[in-house]
């Protein structure tokens, strides 16, 4: 164990100290020696991982505490994928678990997703993972570190949010709060999840162009770890499964698709705050200017690809469903019943009392009151609303924000 310190506190002076990012083979090889572990798993990673290095420590202007966090995120992320395999290794049928017919939750960010996801996740029937599970999927491993699990989540969570303040306003979360599937999918480093925190813009490039089928055959195989040996109906979330829809079909062929639809003009400069929100306590510096422009760049090109996947039949009509932000916010309950009806799922009575519990208790999702300005991000109202015309249109969806 001294020796194991000696060696962690050797690597974060390095990474402090160091004015060139450690390449993936020296992370690789850190990760080996702090676990005792070898085998990384099927998928390669050491070139999305020595992109990912390189963009951030040539473009995201990282400060000391995001050199040293974005180190050791880094490190976990391999470590969980030493543990993975070890498992594998231990257990060869894990890679043979079924996924079978999960429930993805995706369409426009700040539009009542993660509302909706908590509200599904009460039933007994499905499987959400937690954020502890995502950041600790096996704390029971050695290599894990000591006490890994839950309330060692939840204290680096609180940690956070003494550096982030304003977090618990605008993405309010916690140890068991359900985890966004980026999560799962960062251990490939081939996520969306790295271009939130940090300003990527080469990483996210090279992304676009490699794909996303190798990310999400690694959200399979997490999965198939999380769920463990009993078959069950997984619930997943994450607004930016937009960008990569094609992937998403090809590695789960029978998903169910849940999109969550809400005026732009609400969403925009929302996404944006919780952007500079997430990216304030690693950087030096903040562009909410530029913040503001990734966002709307983004999301318009996320909402043409909505419309076209409805065009084109991506999913059977049977296997998709549309929830307006109004609708779940009027009437939560009744939206997850059209919702299992319409999936030919079993609403049961005792789901629909957590339900109303969990309703009565969280009757906005936990979200406290937040007003954001456009111009904060150099975002004018008028042009947004042209460029997301046609997704509105195409959509039905109710304008909540007038435009003088």
């Amino acid at each position: 164990m001294f020796k194991q310190w000696i060696h962690n506190a050797n690597s974060i002076s390095r990474v402090a100290l160091s004015s060139a990012p450690l390449c993936a083979a020296e992370l690789l090889s850190s990760a080996r020696a702090r676990t005792g572990l070898h085998d990384f798993g099927p998928e390669p990673i050491e070139d999305a991982l020595n992109q990912l290095q390189t963009a951030v420590h040539e473009e995201a202007d990282l400060n000391l505490f995001g050199r040293v966090s974005t180190h050791w995120d880094n490190l976990r992320l391999l470590t969980n994928l030493l543990i993975l395999r070890d498992r594998e290794l231990d257990d060869p049928t894990i890679l043979q678990r079924p996924i079978t017919q999960p429930i993805f939750v995706l369409g426009m960010p700040r539009s009542g997703s993660s509302f909706l996801h908590s509200l599904l996740a009460e039933d007994d029937a499905s499987f959400t993972p937690r954020c502890w599970q995502a950041i600790y999927p096996y704390p029971d491993h050695p290599a894990a570190g000591r006490r890994a699990g839950p309330n060692k989540v939840q204290r680096q969570f609180d940690f956070f949010h003494r550096l982030a303040p304003d977090l618990r306003n605008v993405h309010p979360f916690d140890a068991l709060t359900p985890q966004e599937c980026t999560e799962f999918t960062a251990h490939s480093f081939r996520s969306l999840r790295f271009e939130t925190i940090y300003h990527v813009p080469s990483y996210k490039r090279w992304v676009q162009q490699a794909g996303h089928v190798q990310g999400y055959r690694t959200h399979r195989r997490f999965l198939q770890h999380l769920q463990g040996s009993r078959a069950t109906r997984c619930v997943l979330k994450c607004p930016d499964h937009v960008f990569a829809m094609e992937a998403l079909r090809e590695v789960y062929p029978d998903a169910r698709v849940i999109f969550t639809h809400r005026d732009p003009l609400k969403v925009l400069p929302s996404v944006a705050r919780l952007t500079e929100v997430l990216r304030r306590p690693f950087a030096k510096r903040i562009d909410q200017h530029a913040i503001g422009h990734q966002v709307s760049s983004d999301w318009a090109n996320g909402a043409q690809q909505i419309v076209a996947a409805d065009k084109q039949d991506l999913w059977p009509d049977k296997h998709v469903f549309h929830v307006h932000y109004k609708a779940l916010t009027a009437a939560p309950l009744d939206t997850v019943q059209q919702i299992y009806d319409h999936f030919g799922l079993e609403f049961t009575p005792s789901f629909r009392e957590r339900l109303r519990e969990h309703i009565a208790r969280k009757p906005t999702g936990g979200y406290g009151r937040n007003v954001y300005r456009f111009a904060d991000f150099g975002l004018r109202p008028d042009e947004e609303r042209g460029r997301y015309r046609d997704y509105m249109a195409h959509f039905g969806i109710d304008q909540e924000v007038v435009v003088q």
